[in-house]
């Protein structure tokens, strides 16, 4: 199963009607690109993705390879052909500073990595979600941005937080063309991605 054609940029909105960490994926026409939902109650990561809400057909699974852990690395497969699409690995202790992961594809080469554009954003959320009254409103002034680069330098994709209080809402917009497969391991690299730095901003 490859995503492909897809118009962007991509709207990932988290549900804020769940317990689970369910979110929408739709495209510049709001129409359906994946529904990801987040199993609850597990140790260790584990995230099923589907066409759309009524979860009729079930596209990938990622899951963790260890329970909380720094330098966890979530497996890709896809479901229809059991292919091991690849893998998105956290870049260890470097993330508490600023985020990073690299994304490996199924032969076990590292095809890209994922940049916080501004790690001072990680920082002052950290320091003003404690205040009082105004921590509650940093969803609307301190908004990551990630950005997708080959080993060269070159950009191809760039991942926005969107201003809002309740709602988890980012934003994915392509830079130039891509292969149809990396591009899927990108996507899905990025879904898994929203899943673990959704609790900032």
């Amino acid at each position: 199963m490859i995503l492909k054609n897809l118009n962007y940029p991509l709207d990932f909105k988290f549900k804020i009607t769940t317990l689970s960490s369910d979110f929408n994926i739709t495209d510049r026409h709001g129409n359906y690109v994946a529904y990801v939902r987040e199993k609850m109650f597990k140790l260790k990561e584990d995230v099923i993705v589907f066409n759309d809400e009524s979860k009729s057909q079930e596209l990938f699974r990622i899951k963790a390879d260890r329970w909380l852990d720094f330098n966890a690395s979530y497996s890709m497969t896809d479901l229809s052909t059991h292919k091991n699409f690849g893998r998105l690995a956290r870049k260890g202790m470097r993330s508490i500073w600023k985020s990073q992961y690299d994304i490996i594809d199924g032969n076990e080469k590292i095809k890209f990595q994922i940049n916080e554009d501004n790690a001072w954003i990680k920082i002052w959320d950290s320091f003003v979600g404690e205040i009082p009254i105004i921590g509650m409103f940093t969803g609307y002034f301190l908004n990551p941005s990630y950005t997708v680069k080959d080993a060269s330098g070159k950009e191809y994709f760039k991942l926005k937080k969107m201003p809002s209080l309740i709602g988890r809402r980012f934003q994915l917009d392509r830079l130039i063309d891509i292969d149809d497969e990396d591009e899927s391991l990108v996507i899905l690299s990025f879904l898994m991605m929203v899943l673990l730095e959704r609790e900032r901003g």
